[in-house]
């Protein structure tokens, strides 16, 4: 039912308020000179330019008649919300309304005679506001609504199509591999068929010289002629079979040759496909980079290390930022560490939140603050930019304070640990190498030397294993032995009495392995590569890490290089053919991101397998489909020739 309108054709004087304000009022006689009442509570929700419409409850009879014959006027204090002190104003009663009901109510309509411009002027101004704010804001709200509906469309058809992409290089990546073996069956089917025919040819030959022999003696022995007979007999049947041979192995070389097409057709599809998704992990790196600390989540999917930020995987991100010349983001990174991060003595704690900026895990550890360093070397090398080389002095310095309290030179893993790893004193090798060839500071130069004698003395003796994982410790560590050729490199190896293809050739044997992957939207594949450790001594089975695939990614092109230069292009082919084969292994992990803000775009997980023991202390993150900084960083760095333990020249 329509409720009635008490106003009438007043109305149209007015702006209707949705809620009330309270006005206190007194009455006062006509000449302004007596007050006829005390100060009494009204309110109105009907507000003019000239005046207002005063709504009073149960007022005086007396009073009633006064103002109805317009005896009197009226002086107003109105409260409103934008106003901290009351509006006042005086005004004429211009017309006065019952309201039957209980309690009485009676609507007095009032012109202004008394009113500050910038009172009435803001009274107004109130009035249309709120008048206008519930439409407005249910426009708002509507607007909103329709643009978070179509972000949302165009989100989710954004994540179909990065995932239908990803899921196009899997594909292409299956047929590829398919299509490769089918041209080793065909080659060794080939080969077969050819050791065949030689055979044959050989067979041919030897029974035509017996024939010659025959037909020599023919003249002298009658036996011999039949002998003759079965000879030439034998020579047609061969030739028989020999020209069969050459048909089937004609229509073999048509076979591979309609294989080897399909394999350059989808060689060449990948090739677009790898770029595309390569150009999606790098975008996925720069969507998780923090707004407000510049840091980069390590993980997307693991809860208990949601927003965590390890400084080892903020050294990976803004090395990928550098390798792209995208400055700006490699900065935002390290203006944390310079500015804001706090840290122990100057060397920086093991991870901090990405949000907040606290850290996140109190231990210092010396391996990730010296990737730290690297990066930021790495970064001034490229862009010229040396406002950042002190933090990396900084962390040198207390690099060189703990290699000198160790009388062999000796770097432990933090100033509360006292283990000695391999893996962070060949890093800090390639540290101070780089300080070096940046600063030419002596004090790098000794400190890398003695890293170098250190790691021959307590980590390579020539037998298994062949690089130690730590001083004392002979376990494995598949790193290791791609940061030796990496950080080191073939030829200082072979100076120093290291065998660089030994090492090579040691973690292919030990380490690398052909496992079982079930992807995110549960099809199982088939992945080679490399494990965190030998497969053998751990009970979890093999898995397949790609940020320590993807390091050993670099070491193959590292031993590429070498041997190409040193004119050896058969071995240095070799070892070209074993990078893209596992950089192709890597591709068929590529996930789409399990994050809404992720928005579906590319990433590598941390291992095949989650929440399993790695062999050296820690666990794999938990989630089938968890991002990983790392990962994605390393196998973007591997893809394109960088490798960060050395400056490019």
């Amino acid at each position: 039912m329509r409720k009635k309108d008490l106003l009438g054709s007043e109305r149209r004087q007015f702006i209707r308020l949705d809620t009330v304000l309270p006005v206190q009022f007194r009455i006062i006689g006509i000449d302004s000179k007596k007050f006829l009442s005390d100060w009494l509570q009204g309110f109105t929700n009907n507000i003019g330019k000239g005046g207002i419409c005063l709504a009073i409850i149960n007022l005086n009879p007396d009073l009633s008649g006064i103002l109805k014959n317009k005896e009197a006027k009226v002086v107003l204090s109105i409260e409103i919300p934008v106003s901290i002190t009351p509006i006042s104003a005086s005004a004429k009663v211009a017309w006065v309304k019952d309201v039957p009901g209980e309690p009485a109510r009676s609507l007095v309509g009032l012109t202004y005679e008394d009113i500050k411009p910038a009172a009435a002027k803001l009274l107004i101004s109130y009035a249309r506001a709120k008048k206008l704010f519930v439409p407005v804001v249910l426009s708002i709200i509507f607007i909103l609504g329709l643009a978070f509906a179509a972000g949302s469309w165009l989100n989710i058809k954004l994540i179909k199509g990065n995932k239908a992409i990803v899921e196009q290089l899997i594909k292409i990546v299956q047929e590829s591999s398919v299509a490769k073996q089918k041209i080793k069956e065909i080659n060794r089917e080939r080969e077969g068929l050819s050791l065949r025919l030689e055979t044959l040819k050989m067979r041919i030959r030897t029974v035509e010289e017996a024939k010659k022999q025959l037909e020599e003696k023919v003249k002298l022995e009658e036996a011999a002629e039949n002998n003759l007979k079965e000879m030439s007999a034998l020579i047609q049947e061969l030739s028989m079979e020999k020209e069969s041979l050459q048909q089937e192995l004609y229509l073999l070389q048509g076979k591979e040759n309609a294989v080897t097409e399909e394999l350059l057709r989808l060689d060449k599809k990948k090739a677009g496909l790898e770029k595309a998704n390569l150009d999606k992990m790098y975008h996925w790196l720069k969507i998780h980079q923090s707004g407000s600390s510049g840091l980069v989540m390590s993980f997307e999917g693991d809860d208990d290390l949601s927003k965590w930020a390890f400084i080892y995987d903020q050294s990976l991100a803004a090395q990928v930022y550098t390798n792209f010349s995208d400055y700006e983001r490699a900065k935002k990174i390290f203006d944390f560490f310079k500015n804001q991060a706090k840290k122990k003595g100057r060397s920086f704690f093991n991870a901090y939140y990405a949000d907040s900026g606290e850290p996140a895990e109190y231990a210092v550890n010396s391996g990730p603050n010296i990737w730290l360093g690297i990066a930021i070397l790495q970064y001034t090398n490229k862009s010229g930019d040396y406002q950042y080389l002190g933090v990396a002095e900084d962390i040198a310095f207390d690099i060189i304070y703990l290699q000198n309290r160790d009388e062999e030179g000796g770097i432990r893993g933090g100033p509360d640990l006292h283990y000695y790893s391999t893996e962070h004193n060949i890093d800090a090798y390639a540290f101070f190498n780089m300080l070096y060839e940046i600063t030419k500071k002596e004090s790098y130069l000794v400190a890398r030397e003695k890293t170098l004698n250190w790691i021959v003395r307590h980590t390579y003796d020539g037998t298994n294993p062949f690089i130690k994982r730590g001083k004392g410790d002979s376990t494995i560590a598949t790193d290791t032995y791609a940061f030796a050729i990496a950080a080191i490199g073939p030829q200082r190896l072979e100076e120093v009495g290291m065998n660089p293809d030994a090492i090579i050739d040691f973690a292919e044997k030990k380490c690398a392995v052909e496992v079982s992957y079930q992807r995110p939207e549960g099809e199982a594949i088939t992945v080679k590569g490399f494990d965190f450790a030998p497969e053998m001594n751990i009970a979890r089975g093999g898995i397949v890490s790609p940020e320590w695939t993807a390091q050993m990614v670099v070491a193959f092109k590292i031993m590429s290089d070498y041997y190409y230069e040193k004119g050896l292009k058969a071995k240095g082919r070799t070892y070209a053919l074993k990078a893209d084969e596992y950089l192709v292994e890597l591709s068929k992990m590529i996930i789409s991101s399990p994050s809404p803000s992720g928005q579906g775009e590319s990433c590598l997980p941390y291992a095949t397998k989650d929440f399993v023991d790695t062999g050296h202390g820690w666990r794999t993150p938990k989630g089938k489909s968890t991002g990983s900084v790392a990962g994605t960083a390393y196998t973007l760095l591997a893809y394109y020739n960088y490798n960060p333990l050395q400056l490019e020249q």
